[in-house]
């Protein structure tokens, strides 16, 4: 699996996002209190940018008029039709179990871990062929 770094931690403060594209895949980068995790941004019901989405906690209720947020700050909601994800897992708050966006592995790592030789960028051959520059991928 190709790793790629996508920002430092001071660029996506607590309760911030950061929408980041990786080989034609927009991934959307949060930071809950410290803790970071990346989401597809399309919305799987609808195809909306989850990153244009308000983040919201959990509502949760006992009962008729009595009700709790909890977990605030981890769950996205599509600015379409407000369905919401877990920045956690990716699941869905609609469909648990059939709906969810794809998450991704995310890591903190210190800036002396990314100078040894196991990260290298990948390259690709170079050519100039009659005044027109080709990439070969």
């Amino acid at each position: 699996m190709t790793r790629h770094v996508v920002a430092t931690v001071d660029q996506i403060p607590p309760g911030q996002r950061l929408l980041v594209n990786l080989g034609g895949r927009e991934i959307g980068i949060f930071n809950i209190a410290g803790e970071y995790f990346a989401i597809g941004n399309r919305c799987p019901h609808n195809g909306a940018s989850l990153c244009k989405g308000r983040i919201v906690g959990l509502v949760e209720a006992s009962e008729p008029g009595a009700y709790q947020v909890s977990r605030r700050g981890e769950f996205v909601r599509c600015p379409w039709h407000g369905w919401e994800f877990d920045l956690r897992t990716g699941k869905s708050r609609c469909e648990p179990d059939r709906t969810k966006v794809r998450s991704y592995d995310l890591k903190v790592e210190p800036g002396g871990a990314l100078t040894d030789d196991t990260l290298r960028a990948e390259t690709f051959p170079v050519s100039v062929e009659q005044q027109y520059v080709v990439v070969e991928i």
